[in-house]
C-alpha cells in the first residue's frame, strides 16, 4: 500500500506521533502532490472515496478524523465495553511489528493485541487463551499454474503464521478455502484440482507449524473425500497443538445467492455441530454462510463451545453491512467468543461468468473486504482488520467471561427449548399449518 493521503498520516501515528485534523497543516502541505497523484490514480474508478487509503477500516477512518474525546465515545458506542471499559490493548513483541512491516500485513492494534477480561473469581483462576485470525489475499494471478498459486499462498500465510507464533497465539484460524482463489463463482470444474484429502499437503504444512508453536490451527480447505467416491466438501480441519488431527467439520449451509454458485462443487455437510475440546478450550467452526442461520450458531453453543470461529469469503456489495453485526450478535446470544474471518482482495478469473441474476458477464466476484474481528459474549468487540490488506488479529480472552455472562443474562435458563422443539417438529412435516390467529 502506498504512503499517500490518509494512510501516510495513519502510519505516522503507528510510530507514536498522534496527528489529528487541525494539527497537520505542514503535513498536509507537504503531501499535497502525493494526494493529487492519489486522486489521479483513482480517477479510473471515478472517485477517491474508493481508495484503500481512505477506507482501510472504519475504525481507523474515525480515529483519524475525530477529536480524541469524541472518538472515545464513538468507540464505546460501536465496540461496546468489556469490564466497563473499551477493550484494552497490550503490546506484542517488537519483532511481530517488524515482521508485519517487512511482509506488509496489517496488525489492527498498531503492533498491539486486544485483551478481553472477566471479573476476578474466588473459586476459579482466569482461563486465558490467546486467539489469532489471519485474512489474506491470493498471491499470484488465477491464470498461473494451480500448484504455483497454492504454494505461493502457503508461503505467504506461513509468514503470518510465524508472526502469530511469535505473538504467543494458542488457537489460530485461517479463512475459508485459504489455499486457493474463491473460484466457486465460475462453475468451472478445473478448480476442483485444489481439493485435498484430509492429511494432504496443506495439512502437513500446518501440522509442522502447530508443533513448532504449540498452537491449535483451524484449516478450512476444499476436501476430497476419497472414501466416498472422491466427493468434495467445504471442510475445516482442526489440528491440535501437538500436530495431531483432532477432527473436521463440513460446511452446513451452502449459499445460492449472487455469484456464490458453490453447490456446483459441494453440498451441505454431514458432520453436525461438533465441538473440539482442545488443551486451550472448547472450540467450534461455523463456516461462512452458516453465520446467517441463528440455529446453526445456537447448536454449537448447546454443544458447549466457548469460542466459535467463522471462516468466510464474502464481498462488499452483497454483505458488508451485515458483517459487523452477525458474529457479534451470535456471541451475545450464545454466550461465547466469536472470531470472524474474511478473505481480502479482488480475484479476477480467466473467463467471464454469469449467475442468472441479470447482470452482465464479468470476471471477478467483487471485492472481498477482509474486516476480520473478534466479538465477546458481553457485546464488546475489537476493531476490524483492514478492508484491503492481509492481516493478523490477536486477542487474549478470559473464558470465564462465558459463564459470567450466562449467569448475568440467563439466556439458557429463560429459553423455552421445549416450545421451539415442538414447533420445529411440526414445521418439518408436509402437513404443517402455521399458528396464525385471525
Amino acid at each position: 500500500m502506498g504512503e499517500n493521503g490518509e494512510m501516510s498520516r495513519l502510519k505516522t501515528r503507528e510510530h507514536g506521533e498522534m496527528t489529528r485534523p487541525g494539527a497537520a497543516a505542514a503535513a498536509s502541505a507537504s503531501s499535497s502532490s502525493s494526494s493529487d497523484a492519489l486522486v489521479k490514480e483513482n480517477s479510473v474508478s471515478g472517485s477517491i472515496k474508493d481508495s484503500p487509503e481512505t477506507l482501510d477500516s472504519l475504525h481507523r477512518l474515525l480515529e483519524f478524523h475525530l477529536p480524541a474525546p469524541v472518538f472515545e465515545e464513538v468507540s464505546r458506542l460501536l465496540l461496546g465495553l468489556n469490564g466497563g471499559k473499551v477493550v484494552a490493548k497490550f503490546p506484542l513483541p517488537e519483532v511481530v511489528g517488524g515482521m508485519a512491516s517487512t511482509s506488509k500485513f496489517d496488525i489492527q492494534g498498531f503492533g498491539k493485541a486486544y485483551s478481553f477480561t472477566a471479573a476476578k473469581e474466588e473459586l476459579r483462576p482466569p482461563q486465558l487463551v490467546r486467539i489469532g485470525l489471519i485474512q489474506n489475499s491470493i498471491v499470484l494471478p488465477t491464470t498461473d499454474p494451480l500448484l504455483d498459486q497454492k504454494r505461493a499462498i502457503m508461503g505467504r500465510v506461513g509468514t503470518i503464521i510465524d508472526a502469530a507464533g511469535v505473538a504467543g497465539v494458542n488457537i489460530l484460524c485461517l479463512q475459508e478455502a485459504w489455499i486457493m482463489p474463491f473460484a466457486f463463482c465460475t462453475r468451472e470444474k478445473s478448480w476442483c484440482e485444489f481439493a485435498e484429502v484430509i492429511n494432504g499437503e496443506s495439512t502437513k504444512f500446518l501440522q509442522e507449524k502447530a508443533k513448532k508453536y504449540n498452537m491449535v490451527i483451524i484449516s478450512p480447505i476444499l476436501e476430497r473425500d476419497e472414501a466416498h467416491g472422491s466427493t468434495i466438501w467445504n471442510t475445516a480441519i482442526v489440528i491440535g497443538n501437538n500436530g495431531n488431527i483432532l477432527g473436521k467439520h463440513r460446511k452446513n449451509h451452502i449459499p445460492r445467492v449472487g455469484d456464490f454458485n458453490e453447490s456446483t462443487y459441494y453440498m451441505e455437510g454431514n458432520t453436525g455441530h461438533p465441538v473440539f475440546e482442545t488443551v486451550y478450550g472448547k472450540i467450534a467452526v461455523n463456516i461462512c454462510y452458516g453465520r446467517h442461520h441463528p440455529l446453526n450458531w445456537q447448536a454449537f453453543g448447546l454443544n458447549g463451545a466457548e469460542i466459535v470461529f467463522n471462516p468466510s469469503a464474502t464481498v462488499g456489495e452483497l454483505s458488508e453491512p451485515m458483517w459487523p453485526i452477525e458474529a457479534r450478535n451470535a456471541a451475545i446470544a450464545n454466550s461465547y467468543f466469536v472470531g470472524a474471518i474474511n478473505r481480502v482482495g479482488t480475484e479476477v478469473f480467466p473467463r467471464p461468468f454469469t449467475s442468472g441474476d441479470g447482470k452482465p458477464a464479468h470476471k471477478d466476484f467483487g471485492h472481498f473486504y477482509g474486516s476480520s474481528y473478534i466479538a465477546a459474549p458481553d457485546s464488546s468487540c475489537t476493531p476490524s482488520l483492514s478492508r484491503y490488506r492481509d492481516g493478523l488479529l490477536v486477542a487474549e480472552v478470559d473464558l470465564n467471561l462465558c459463564q459470567q455472562v450466562k449467569d448475568k443474562w440467563a439466556f439458557r435458563m429463560t429459553s423455552r427449548y421445549e416450545l421451539y422443539a415442538e414447533l420445529l417438529n411440526k414445521y418439518i412435516k408436509h402437513d404443517f399449518n402455521p399458528q396464525v390467529v385471525t
